[in-house]
This record gives structure tokens, sequence and C-alpha cells, in this order.
């Protein structure tokens, strides 16, 4: 069951990518240096492609054993059978997803500088939290920061911690010791041109888990 899954370690975000090849390549590339985990989320292509996006992850994740949480669209995480969705603050509410996806599939929200909101959703069934922007954001320069504290104090709601926000290779060990299970990454892992430095960027960040996890 997707549900009992522990997220941990590297959760690659792919780009707004419209050659899906080329997304698919990313991902491998991103998989095969450790990601344990891959958030596909693509703002800008229409929803038939966003669709064939998807159900080839969701196939290409299966085949390595790796989770694919889809962002913002329980109704898309549903018809590619991925293994959950993750939810904004403007995603609409947990119990709507959840009568969407179903008990099986994952439900991760992010709760941003807000530990209240993280309490909150946990009660109401989520599976795992996610809190930042802990660093400045190539993808979201306005986002609100969080600090590093929440997540220490995030550790007694029983759920995996998620860590987003500007994460490096120089920044995620940090993060790992502060209490993240995980690091949600776009840009450092899939701003590279040759698939062999996402490979290599990949096992970089996820090698920061393997003493604290």
């Amino acid at each position: 069951m997707a549900r009992k899954a522990r997220l941990c370690g590297l959760y690659a975000v792919t780009p707004d990518e419209p050659d899906t090849a080329r997304l698919l390549a990313l991902v491998e590339a991103a998989m095969a240096g450790g990601a344990n985990a891959i958030q596909y989320r693509n703002k800008t292509a229409s929803a038939q492609v966003r669709h064939a996006q998807a159900a080839q992850l969701a196939r290409l994740c299966v085949g390595r054993g790796v989770l694919l949480i889809v962002n913002d669209d329980p109704w898309l995480a549903r018809e590619v059978d991925a293994a959950g969705v993750h939810l904004g603050e403007d995603d609409g509410n947990l119990g709507a997803a959840r009568a969407i996806v179903g008990d099986a599939k994952m439900i991760g929200v992010s709760c941003y500088d807000n530990l209240g909101r993280a309490r909150q959703v946990v009660a109401q069934g989520a599976d795992y939290v996610a809190f930042g922007s802990f660093f400045p954001s190539q993808v979201k320069p306005g986002a609100r920061r969080a600090d590093v504290a929440l997540l220490a104090q995030a550790k007694s709601l029983g759920v995996p911690v998620v860590a987003i926000g500007g994460i490096t290779v120089d920044n995620a060990r940090l993060l790992a010791a502060a209490g993240a299970d995980a690091v949600a990454v776009i840009s450092a892992v899939f701003a590279h041109d040759d698939l062999a430095d996402v490979t290599r960027a990949s096992a970089a960040i996820a090698a920061c888990f393997d003493s604290t996890n």
C-alpha cells in the first residue's frame, strides 16, 4: 500500500518540461542517483500533455519501485494510479482529495512556515507534511520563508517531514541533520543539460541522508 511507504531522502520534483521523452530521461537519471520519490509538477502544459506525461511517469516509477506523487491534481493522480497527490493551500481540502484518490493513496500537504497547519492536516489524515521555503528559491522567489527549527518541532507529528525551497547539494545535509526525512528538489537536480550530471547531483543529495535516517 502506497500510504505505508516511507518518504525519505531525495524527493525530486519535475520541471515544466514539454518534451516527454526528455522528461522521462531526466527522471530516470534522478532515480539512478537515488531519488526515492518523484513529484510530477507541470504548471504550463495542457491537460492532455499532463495526463500523458503522468501516465508514462507512473509506469516508469512502478518499474523502479519509486513513489510517484502528482502535484495539485487528485483526479490526475487517480487516473494514472500514482502513489499519491500533493496539495498546496489553494488545492482544495484534504477530505475532498481523499474521497477522490481513495484510502490507499498518499496525500502530502504543504504547510509552509505553519506548524499549526501541519498539526491540523495530520489530524485529518495527511501522510506527510512539507515545510519551506528554507532558502531562496529559483522556482518561487517570493515564497514565504520557514525556520529550520520547524523540522525538529514537526517530528512529533508522527509522519514524514519534507523540506523544500532552494535546496542544493551544499545545504541538504543541514536540513537532514535538523530533522527533515526528505528534501524536495527541482533545480539542483534537473537544471543540468547532461543526464550524467542529473545523476551525480541526485546521488550527492541522497547521500546527505545516509547517516541521518
